[in-house]
């Protein structure tokens, strides 16, 4: 049987208990990754959205970001190694009380923004973040992009390591996301996104923006929940991986 995770990240916004499409969104996920209140989330909305991945059996992830909420953690910010490794265990610890409140298990981290795209090139920040993972529970899944520094960090300290691809976004010849700024950086046409993740899944690789094609497998496939045509999205590529025979689920080894 061939497995996939499908994981979101939800319960990104700040101020109110309904959080946007989640509730349509979370049927269909195998994994979520909830905001911990630095870029999005406050502690209403983090415990309706980690009641709502419980009611649907879908495993809790960490989202944790540079504290920027003016920015939604999508602006750079220059911390240090130290001040990442803090701003991860205090995000990490924040959405863990609510997770062990309902009985449940923190299951994966993954960073958001910003933050995520820095680690990807930056050794000593993928470091700072791995090692936060490895002292608060080395047993969580580090969600990150395949062959990045954090995927390097996560195989040298001995964190599990689920190699993220993306339906919605595209890539850059280099296998890097294509910046926000520039256009076509988001793909919001179903077939468009199913063919991406074919490519990747089926092939191995994926086709960038100026059509070559970069070498590439995941364990996990990203959709963003903040997307107005993410219902649509997720809807049309859950069907279609249950068509060609995918179990999507998180629960498997990389």
């Amino acid at each position: 049987m061939k497995v996939v995770d499908i994981n979101c990240d939800l319960g990104e916004s700040y101020g109110q208990a309904v959080v946007g499409q989640d509730d349509v969104l979370m049927p269909m996920l195998s994994s979520a990754n909830i905001a911990c209140g630095f870029h999005g989330g406050d502690p209403a909305t983090i415990h309706r959205t980690v009641r709502l991945a419980q009611s649907h059996g879908v495993s809790i992830g960490a989202h944790p970001s540079y504290p920027d909420l003016a920015g939604f953690g999508r602006r750079h910010m220059d911390l240090t190694p130290q001040e990442v490794y803090d701003c991860m265990l205090y995000q990490m610890g924040a959405l863990s009380g609510f997770v062990r409140a309902a009985g449940e298990s923190l299951h994966h981290v993954k960073p958001h923004g910003a933050l995520y795209n820095a680690a990807c090139r930056n050794v000593e920040l993928a470091e700072a973040i791995v090692n936060a993972i490895f002292y608060f529970d080395k047993y969580l899944i580090l969600y990150g992009p395949p062959g990045s520094a954090m995927e390097a960090a996560a195989h040298q300290t001995g964190i599990r390591f689920f190699r993220e691809v993306f339906a919605d976004r595209t890539y850059q010849a280099d296998g890097s996301l294509t910046p926000r700024s520039q256009s076509g950086s988001m793909i919001n046409d179903s077939s468009e996104a199913i063919r991406q993740v074919d490519d990747i899944l089926l092939r191995g690789y994926a086709v960038s923006v100026d059509g070559r094609q970069v070498p590439m497998r995941g364990d996990t496939i990203c959709i963003h929940g903040d997307g107005p045509h993410a219902v649509e999205l997720l809807s049309s590529l859950h069907r279609h991986l249950n068509d060609i025979g995918f179990e999507i689920t998180s629960l498997y080894a990389s």
